[in-house]
């Protein structure tokens, strides 16, 4: 048999398109697997690290809470505990912890002044909006530095008692 003959006869070309199809079909099934596997991967470590992330309440979430035991998942707020290089250590009123990655396009500000995170201190006040990662901590976009706690309360009555009716 004549090889030209046979790559030109017409159950040669309909097994080459049928295996084409198979290969294309073997493919994009390993392609959707990798992705599967990769979106599973993720989603398997942040939950993991779902209590992290989102600071749920203490006692887990079988148990009564008042809402008061959520932190934001995109931000925190309360006191510098810690500064180590890039890395703050924010410590909430309630004592829990979030590690608060800054990069160069944090943007930090006090008052109305932009400032470094060389200018930041341990015990400073501050809010955080970011983003958290999948390790639990968050990528700040915006640290905004609080004046100290005796410039906030001012003597007298807080503007809610001055507008309660007597």
């Amino acid at each position: 048999m004549d090889l030209n003959k046979a790559v030109q006869s017409k159950g040669f070309k309909i097994g080459s398109f049928v295996l084409a199809l198979l290969l294309a079909l073997v493919v994009g099934f390993a392609a959707g697997k990798a992705v599967g596997y990769r979106k599973a991967t993720f989603s398997y470590r942040w939950g993991e690290s779902y209590h992290k992330n989102f600071a749920g309440p203490r006692g887990g979430f079988l148990r009564e809470f008042s809402g008061q035991d959520f932190m934001e998942a995109s931000g925190a707020f309360g006191r510098i505990a810690k500064i180590d290089g890039a890395t703050l250590v924010v410590a909430s009123p309630d004592d829990a912890e979030k590690v608060v990655l800054v990069n160069a396009q944090t943007i930090i500000k006090r008052f109305r002044d932009t400032v470094a995170i060389s200018d930041l201190k341990v015990d400073d006040d501050v809010v955080v909006v970011g983003e958290p990662n999948s390790s639990g901590q968050i990528e700040a976009k915006v640290i905004r530095v609080m004046p100290p706690r005796q410039m906030m309360r001012q003597p007298g009555p807080s503007p809610f008692e001055r507008a309660l009716p007597r």
